[in-house]
């Protein structure tokens, strides 16, 4: 999970920021009866408008202005939302002037601040058939993994042996036998578990994933198959939960320093994830072909949720894989 030394929170701090309202408050004298507040007399200067919480002796907690029946903004009557208890003379407290004044002092600092994540990779070109090797599968059962061109097997520290990809990126099937479902199992770029299920209905076509695998570990399909692959697509996976286009800051293809015509699709924000949800990150497709050498470099700027002291896991890595 990416880390930042140097994250930012502004904390509590008075500052001058906008047009808002004022911090102090107000002593109005007056009268309530049930949901009609009656005020005698009030402070030079002061004013109360539509929306504005009152409190005092009697008033029901939460109380605030929903109609002015007379004398807008001073001395006159008021409907409030709750009715009260209180009957007679009352003294009412205004918690401040809601009108447009100077810039008023705040009691909360700015924070926490975004931060721009750069994500460097140099993406090999894809292989149809670099997971899983031509073979027929007589019944319903696994494939037979093998790692080839830009694929490495590797031993877990759990002790699976899986198929790891050069980055993480969405896979295709393609089986000479119509209508199977091949479910693929596997891990992302942090170790989270994560399957796929990906209908192949027509007999001799590719059919590509939507998740970004980094290693897999196994691939299964619903019947018997015949001469059927298992490779790569160019979907990357994006490191970083991206869950709309504006948070791409740049997406940098093949030393052009015009922003690359990739097409790039969200996060999905399902809850929970299924194995026929979208990329919990979002993915990335360059507009020409990997090939090893050109080099993608893509600028996600991070809200909030995503880094700094409120961030979350799932504000920064998206919902948990399934």
């Amino acid at each position: 999970m990416p880390q930042f030394s140097d994250d930012l929170f502004l904390g509590t701090a008075q500052g001058y920021i906008g047009t808002n309202v004022s911090n102090t408050e107000s002593v109005i004298t007056g009268s309530v009866t049930g949901t009609t507040m009656t005020v005698t007399a009030m402070n030079s200067g002061d004013s109360l408008t539509l929306g504005q919480f009152v409190s005092g002796t009697g008033i029901t907690a939460g109380s605030y202005i929903t109609a002015f029946v007379s004398g807008a903004g001073g001395t006159g009557t008021y409907t409030l939302s709750a009715s009260s208890s209180a009957t007679g003379s009352i003294t009412i407290y205004a918690a401040g002037n809601y009108g447009l004044q100077d810039p008023s002092p705040m009691e909360v600092g700015v924070g926490p601040l975004g931060r721009e994540y750069v994500w460097d990779v140099i993406p090999q070109t894809l292989q149809t058939a670099n997971i899983a090797a031509s073979q027929t599968v007589s019944a319903a059962g696994n494939l037979v993994l093998t790692a080839g061109t830009s694929a490495k097997s590797v031993v877990r520290t759990d002790g699976t042996t899986v198929i790891q990809l050069d980055t993480p990126r969405a896979l295709q099937v393609n089986g000479a036998t119509t209508a199977r479902v091949y479910t693929v199992s596997g891990y992302d770029y942090y170790g989270q578990a994560m399957t796929e299920q990906i209908t192949q209905a027509t007999a001799g076509t590719a059919k590509s994933g939507n998740k970004a695998f980094y290693q897999i570990s196994s691939v299964s399909t619903t019947g018997s198959a015949t001469t059927v692959t298992v490779g790569t697509t160019d979907t990357l996976g994006l490191p970083l939960r991206t869950y709309d286009a504006g948070y791409v800051v740049r997406a940098g293809w093949n030393n052009a320093l015009a922003n690359d015509a990739g097409t790039f699709t969200a996060a999905d924000l399902t809850t929970p994830a299924t194995n026929i949800t979208g990329d919990v990150r979002g993915t990335y497709v360059p507009s020409s072909a990997t090939n090893g050498i050109k080099r993608l470099v893509v600028v996600i700027a991070l809200p909030g949720i995503a880094t700094g002291p409120n961030a979350t896991r799932t504000g920064a890595l998206g919902v948990t894989q399934a």
